[in-house]
């Protein structure tokens, strides 16, 4: 029984399937896939969710390639995006984001395009770093991003460069990120190096060469319908609408309890894999893992994105690359970050034809209020500051008489993220779960961390684990034993 609809939920689910076990899903809401989703908007297709994958490994493309998808990887445009940064004059503060390092951190600070955005102070005091003795920063539990940055390069660097990265890639405050989390292997480097800087120019070496990230001509959510369709194929059971309201033992197996409709469901599995988000999961495993309650997750902000399909010829030339990220402190600008989509996917370009642009403008960082973010703001309130925002951080006038086409879409609780001593909470949890039974297993973006390669490759060791605890469990025929009106089923 897989709990959870979303990417985990999907891919847990094939990985078990793969291992010969027969599997029921159930996602409480209509659809599957989670934050991955796409509709029509203008006549083109567009993901609503997320619209790229890390290429730091080679997990996403190798899953797209088993699901015949390989052949539509793309890699994105190459003028790289910019960063707006406050300023009294807006058009002369933004800047072209380098990229000599990662999340922002720079290999070089004497570079002429890191003194373009921290200026000449900033990367002299940045430069300490490779003086400085390491200390107990590389070794030391509970470092945030923040204060590794803060430390060794100084205020210029974090809050010009690293923050507005952490805050479109994680929408985060780096202070609240555990840096183990988010860049594995970058304090260790460091403390071998000698410095952050060459620690980042030597994780940024180690990567793939290529982008950074890809996607798929007609977008991610075809990752999700793939998935879908070759689950039903393989004889899954997906179920949409069914609320999961409670997990029991029973025997040596359990029994879910769920609500459809006017029915409730008893529903016996020899296995269980909870694939919901953070604070759904705990409240399910609570009453037969009582401990795990003391680990339930703060609430998550949501984000939401505002999707503008205008025709403005002067935006061919790209003003901004392919996109704007924007550091805290830009008056007169609420959005986090834009999207500049056909700038950005050639595949969209072409359809959308000269002229024509998708500007895709995201609001909500962590610490936002839903006020903030959106989230009870009017659908055209939230209109009329995405298309101000989109004007401003592209240099380019944009009226109403240019817009073709826009829609929100508002992800709630969207945005978990890795906080100083995640990974210590993530080892409490995984063995209090490891100690009540080899048969059931979690996972989910709040343990694994942001991105679809995280969420990816925990899902796929969850599932490999629980089906290798199921080839020593006697199985039997999962009855479900309804309550009220409805047909009944085997799992």
């Amino acid at each position: 029984m897989v709990v959870g609809g979303g990417i985990s939920g999907l891919v847990a689910a094939r990985t078990l399937l793969q291992r010969g076990v027969h599997v029921t899903l159930l996602e409480r809401s209509g659809r599957f896939g989670g934050t991955v989703d796409g509709r029509m908007l203008g006549g083109l297709q567009l993901d609503s969710g997320a619209e790229s994958f890390s290429t730091r490994s080679a997990t996403v493309p190798a899953l797209a390639d088993e699901l015949g998808l390989g052949g539509r990887i793309v890699s994105p445009d190459a003028s790289g995006a910019w960063v707006q940064l406050p300023g009294k004059d807006l058009r002369a503060s933004a800047q072209p984001l380098p990229t000599s390092g990662v999340l922002g951190i720079p290999a070089d600070p004497s570079d002429p395009a890191i003194i373009a955005v921290i200026g000449r102070a900033g990367a002299l005091r940045a430069s300490l770093d490779r003086v400085l003795p390491v200390g107990p920063l590389a070794t030391r539990s509970k470092v945030s991003l923040g204060e590794l940055v803060r430390t060794r390069m100084g205020d210029e660097v974090l809050n010009r460069l690293v923050a507005p990265v952490a805050g479109g890639v994680f929408s985060a405050d780096p202070d609240d990120l555990d840096v183990d989390s988010v860049a594995p292997g970058l304090r260790a480097t460091m403390a071998r190096l000698g410095s952050l800087g060459a620690a980042a120019g030597a994780l940024r070496t180690a990567a793939p060469a290529g982008a950074a990230v890809g996607g798929l001509v007609g977008g991610m959510a075809q990752l999700r319908d793939a998935l879908v369709q070759e689950l039903r194929a393989s004889g899954a059971d997906l179920r949409t609408g069914e609320q999961v309201t409670a997990i029991s033992s029973s025997g040596a197996g359990w029994t879910v309890t769920t609500e459809h409709s006017t029915l409730t469901r008893h529903i016996r599995a020899d296995g269980i894999l909870v694939a919901t988000e953070g604070r759904a999961a705990v409240d399910l495993l609570a009453p037969v893992i009582p401990a795990i309650a003391t680990e339930r997750p703060d609430p998550v902000p949501g984000v939401a994105l505002v999707t503008l399909i205008v025709d403005v010829p002067e935006l061919d030339a790209r003003p901004r690359g392919t996109g704007v990220l924007v550091a805290r402190g830009v008056q007169g600008v609420a959005a986090k970050a834009l999207t500049h989509a056909t700038a950005k996917w050639a595949w969209l370009r072409d359809e959308a034809g000269p002229g024509s642009h998708v500007l895709r403008l995201s609001f909500g960082r962590v610490g936002d209020t839903p006020a903030d973010v959106g989230l009870v703001t009017p659908d055209d309130v939230l209109y009329r500051h995405a298309l101000a925002d989109a004007s401003t951080l592209l240099g380019v006038p944009i009226h109403d008489a240019d817009v073709l086409d826009w829609d929100v879409v508002r992800w709630a609780g969207a945005l978990p993220h890795a906080s100083v001593g995640h990974r210590e909470r993530v080892g409490r949890i995984r063995a209090l779960v490891a100690g009540r039974s080899a048969s059931l297993a979690v996972t989910g973006g709040w343990l694994a961390g942001t991105g679809l390669v995280s969420v990816i490759d925990d899902a796929r060791a969850r599932a490999t684990a629980l089906a290798d605890a199921l080839d020593d469990v006697p199985v039997e025929t999962a009855a479900e034993t309804p309550t009220g009106d409805g047909p009944v089923g085997q799992v």
